[in-house]
């Protein structure tokens, strides 16, 4: 069986689905079955992250009501070969979507990945409990912002009431954040209780590489991407040394 992992935040703004494409891309690039489940209904944008916004025409409310099988419905990147994506529909289902709907949802999508990275929608309203439902796991994703930090803290209280042990990234820091680095970081970590699985830096060809429809990792070896990779790693249970940013 493979594992779940739902990236969050508890608002927008933070990269998750930057960071859900990088780091499932680096996944995929080791050889892992890898599937990106997009959880923000009517705002999806993991689909433009991952290049595949062409191939989407299916999404997951398709596959819990039969209109497709999940190997139909997700689409598979035409490069990353190992990489898959199951998009979230464009409007609210007519009929809701329950947490039991999810959670059988995701036994068989653990039945044929070894990975799936679910991109959690901002908030943490009923769409973010759909998201979290079926997870094993979860990264946290805030930055600098204070407001992040709070909205955060919120996002984690939920993830404890479920039980869903999760890791801290650090995402979008740059050079100044730096001098201020061991503080700060220390800081956000005991705000959140949560233990750090990595820091990606600040990197304007994030946004080049969603704009160009090309995942950052087939891209780049610098920055985020080597962050992204590390991070990758780590999930494998890899002891990664820090990686110099600058």
């Amino acid at each position: 069986m493979g594992t779940s992992i739902v990236v969050t935040s508890g608002k927008g703004g933070t990269g998750k689905s930057s960071f859900t494409a990088g780091v499932a891309g680096c996944l995929a690039q080791m050889g892992h079955e890898v599937l990106c489940l997009d959880m923000d209904i009517g705002l999806r944008n993991l689909d433009m992250a991952l290049g595949l916004t062409e191939g989407a025409l299916m999404d997951f409310t398709d596959v819990l009501a039969g209109r497709c099988t999940l190997r139909r419905g997700a689409v598979r990147h035409p490069v990353l070969e190992h990489l898959s994506l199951l998009s979230a529909p464009v409007t609210l289902p007519k009929n809701p979507v329950s947490e039991a709907d999810m959670q059988r949802l995701m036994e068989e999508i653990k039945a044929g990945y070894d990975y799936c990275l679910i991109d959690c929608p901002a908030g943490i309203g009923s769409g973010f409990d759909l998201a979290v439902c079926a997870a094993d796991r979860a990264v946290v994703v805030a930055n600098t912002d204070p407001l992040t930090i709070r909205a955060a803290q919120s996002a984690v209280s939920r993830l404890d009431r479920r039980r869903i042990p999760a890791h801290l990234a650090m995402n979008r820091i740059t050079r100044k954040f730096l001098r201020r680095l061991n503080t700060n970081v220390d800081d956000a970590m005991d705000a959140l209780g949560l233990p750090l699985i990595g820091i990606i830096p600040e990197d304007p060809r994030v946004t080049f590489a969603a704009s160009s429809g090309t995942p950052l990792v087939l891209r780049e070896r610098r920055g985020a991407a080597k962050a992204y990779h590390n991070i990758a790693r780590r999930i494998q249970g890899e002891r990664v040394q820090p990686m110099r940013i600058w």
